[in-house]
């Protein structure tokens, strides 16, 4: 509206200059003509050519100047002044915004707010390219800063044979609060052997540091997830966990160890159903006709049986990312050379580190289809893999290092059976290595379709089996450099890897953002020409009308109009 009226006031000002102008030098002219006149008729002789006819020649040349000048005068500020953009003009639209520079100063908050996001992306993008390892159980979950909102996404996560067991994937969290195991017959509420004795799925975790001390063996029921993630979950004692004829376990970051036989007495495995349980063997964790079964990322030790023993039928097995250490009989897979259903028997076991201090079997294998993949050996007394009554083994990227005992090189050995029975088994290596003198009898005709039926997962090159397998068994124990830290109360967490790699960072200053600058500090944009040339015509032919047919202050509210 001020740049309206300062216009205006330009072209009223212009008119009625020229208007009095005019006006003055029209008398002017007249007195001058009739005293031409007077003094012709009276002298009767030309008047000769001087300062009053240069005077009129010049007041008559200026009359006819001055609406030009005006006209020029008005188009040079038209053009020139920036009062005459858009916005100044208001040469609005329908439904035009009123503060198109509020509009562009929006669209650029949003702009540098995307691009901030995006550099934001891309350092979690590059985060995470660090954090990913090759190792496909933790890739799934790991490199999520906010795991702990989202436990249950551990169950996509599986791999192998035992990949379809889903745990308590759907239900509710069960949080243990109370390490006790003071009547394994009647489990009082918020304990580990109340939650895994319930029957509908349940998603089990910590809220605490916690050692558990068993009276006897948990008999845990279907569909249950153990999730020690975030605090440190020891289970040792009597038993320690069985899985009898159960389906969909998932068994995860926690210390096994220190397992002895107990029993002889009464122990829930329900809610609703009590049983007498005699003596149980010690085991870490027995599979007994268990199905659809993944254990990850525990640590076992100490038992006085074995760490892992899957017999009776037992399969679709994965057992993965574990620590085995201070054993003997490490792990049996099928308990009898004549029990028939174990020819059934799939396991999977990857990723694991079978570290110090053990003696044999790792696996101990009897009939069905072993996958031993991508796994560190670093020390056996005896031998690693063994087995008998033909079990198909498929061992494929896997690092095998030898003792130092001369006996002890060999990695496989068929139990208590003659060459000639067993020079048919299909054992086979694939992209293993060999250390220290360790090496593999392979066996068998080396059937293709039979070795598909033993493998459940593709193998990674043995070059990584560093980086696979570092993070075995419970996340934060001393022997590893990776720790899991505690979720806080925002249900977030951070993972870190015992390494600051650090970040490259964002460069200073404005980043990655666009050229743009808007509002004030804006040098103002060139306008269109096309309005300033229309309204120029437009006064030139109102001034020329005015000037030749008079009217000039009927013509200055049209101006006024116009502008």
């Amino acid at each position: 509206m001020e740049g309206r009226g300062l216009l205006a006031s330009q072209v009223v000002v212009c008119c009625y200059y020229w208007a009095a102008l005019e006006r003055k030098i029209s008398i002017k002219e007249e007195s001058f003509m009739q005293k031409r006149k007077n003094t012709t008729a009276a002298n009767n002789k030309q008047i000769p050519f001087g300062p009053p006819s240069l005077l009129f020649f010049l007041s008559s040349l200026l009359s006819r100047m001055l609406p030009t000048t005006c006209i020029l005068l008005i188009c040079l500020l038209s053009s020139l002044s920036p009062l005459t953009k858009a916005s100044s003009l208001n040469l609005t639209l329908p439904h035009q915004h009123p503060n198109p520079e509020a509009v562009a100063q929006e669209v650029q908050r949003r702009v540098n707010a995307s691009l901030s996001r995006r550099q934001m992306l891309s350092l979690e993008l590059k985060e995470q390219q660090q954090c990913l390892i090759g190792n496909p159980i933790d890739d799934c979950w790991r490199c999520d800063s906010n795991w702990a909102r989202n436990r249950q996404k551990l169950a996509d996560c599986g791999i192998g044979f035992g990949q379809d067991a889903m745990g308590g994937k759907g239900g509710q969290i069960y949080i243990v609060t109370d390490s006790s195991d003071r009547d394994p017959a009647n489990p009082v509420p918020g304990t580990l052997r109340h939650a895994v004795i319930q029957t509908e799925p349940l998603w089990i975790i910590f809220s605490a540091d916690m050692t558990i001390k068993l009276k006897c063996e948990l008999i845990v029921n279907s569909f249950k997830t153990i999730d020690g993630r975030g605090f440190n979950v020891h289970v040792t004692g009597g038993g320690c966990i069985t899985l009898q004829y159960v389906s969909n376990i998932i068994i995860h970051n926690i210390h096994v160890h220190h397992c002895k036989p107990a029993g002889n007495t009464n122990v829930a495995s329900s809610p609703t159903h009590v049983g007498w349980r005699g003596k149980s063997d010690g085991d870490g964790i027995s599979l007994f006709g268990a199905r659809k079964i993944w254990i990850d990322h525990c640590s076992l030790s100490y038992c006085a049986d074995g760490l892992i023993d899957a017999i009776m039928g037992s399969t679709g097995i994965t057992i993965s990312n574990s620590y085995f250490a201070h054993h003997d009989e490490v792990m049996l897979l099928g308990h009898d050379d004549k029990y028939l259903p174990d020819s059934g028997m799939q396991v999977t076991i990857a990723f694991n580190h079978f570290g110090e201090a053990l003696v044999q079997r790792m696996p101990r294998c009897r009939r069905g289809y072993i996958h031993v993949v991508n796994n560190d050996f670093t020390q056996w007394e005896m031998y690693a893999i063994g087995g008998s009554a033909n079990p198909t083994i498929n061992s494929q990227g896997n690092r095998y290092t030898a003792p130092q005992d001369q006996n002890a090189k060999e990695v496989t050995k068929r139990v208590d059976t003659n060459e000639g029975d067993w020079s048919d088994w299909n054992w086979r290596t694939d992209g293993d290595i060999m250390v220290n003198g360790a090496f593999f009898v392979p066996s068998g005709a080396g059937m293709s379709t039979q070795y598909a039926r033993a493998s459940s997962t593709e193998p990674k090159s043995v070059a990584l089996i560093d980086r696979l397998t570092n993070n075995a068994g419970v996340f934060g124990d001393p022997r590893s450099s990776t720790s899991v830290s505690h979720p806080g109360d925002d249900g977030g967490g951070t993972i870190t890897d015992g390494t600051n790699t650090g970040s490259e960072g964002s460069s200073g200053g404005d980043g990655d953002y666009f050229g743009m600058i808007f509002g004030n500090g804006a040098p103002p944009s060139s306008s269109s020409s096309s309005n300033t040339i229309f309204l120029s015509l437009l006064i030139i032919f109102i001034l020329y009308v005015t000037i030749n047919h008079g009217g000039a202050l009927l013509s200055l509210p049209l101006l006024l109009t116009l502008l």
